[in-house]
């Protein structure tokens, strides 16, 4: 399939959802606790506590009465006390909130370092993007999890570092992944026409929403990955079926 660019999803399309669920998500509330207390008083901790005291306040203006809130003031301990709480809260929930992004960003940065996590890539992911790189076509990266998470999971990948193969990232923070006008978004951000740009995912409410853009969206079909409804996409098994 010909493309200008290329635009790649994560769970489900270049890396396992299962290396998500059982590796990375653990990692955080095995962990979250002694690094919050570790991190306590480093300001860009602080920020994340405020970003989770915002959103706790606005989860219970909108209606979500178990929400753990946060206070501001009081006991350290107790005020960390809270944000685990509001944490484990969200992590239950499967949220995917600015300041709870930005904190397991943290936490997994840590371990990567440390060698103690490897971000999982399929078999076929670094021989398509290599031959994409050679070929001069640009590759990104379009994940619900934040940026900083992105670049340390292809930075720390199984296969070695993998970043200089890619042109850029993209997360949330450019409009929700269901949304068409968050791919005429990143189009314009990247200067290519939606017509020429391929995008893969193995989310059919992405697929919809990049179509309704006037991208070329792709299904991934991984090992693992949830049963699709009825649909007229493409659907492709590895990347060595998107290679020209």
């Amino acid at each position: 399939m010909k493309a200008r660019a290329i635009i790649l999803d994560i769970e489900g399309t270049t890396t396992s959802i299962r290396f998500v669920y059982d590796a990375l998500f653990p990692y955080v509330r095995t962990h979250v606790a002694a690094y919050l207390e570790a991190h306590w008083g480093d300001d860009a901790i602080q920020r994340d506590i405020d970003a989770l005291r915002v959103q706790a306040a606005a989860d219970l203006a909108a209606g979500l009465g178990d929400a753990p809130q946060v206070p501001s003031e009081g006991n350290p301990q107790e005020i960390r006390r809270a944000a685990l709480a509001n944490i484990t809260w969200q992590m239950d929930s499967d949220r995917k909130t600015t300041g709870l992004k930005s904190l397991q960003g943290k936490i997994w940065r840590d371990a990567y370092q440390s060698g103690e996590l490897k971000g999982h890539i399929y078999d076929d992911v670094e021989g398509a993007l290599r031959r994409w790189h050679a070929q001069g076509t640009p590759i990104y990266i379009y994940s619900s999890g934040s940026v900083a998470a992105q670049k340390l999971l292809f930075g720390h990948s199984q296969a070695g570092d993998l970043r200089p193969l890619l042109a850029g990232y993209f997360d949330t923070t450019t409009g929700p992944k269901k949304v068409a006008s968050s791919y005429v978004a990143i189009a314009e951000a990247i200067g290519v026409a939606v017509e020429d740009i391929v995008f893969a995912t193995d989310n059919i409410d992405e697929a919809i929403a990049a179509r309704d853009a006037g991208v070329n969206a792709v299904l991934s079909i991984r090992p693992g990955n949830a049963a699709l409804p009825s649909h007229t996409f493409r659907t492709i098994d590895s990347f060595e079926q998107l290679l020209d």
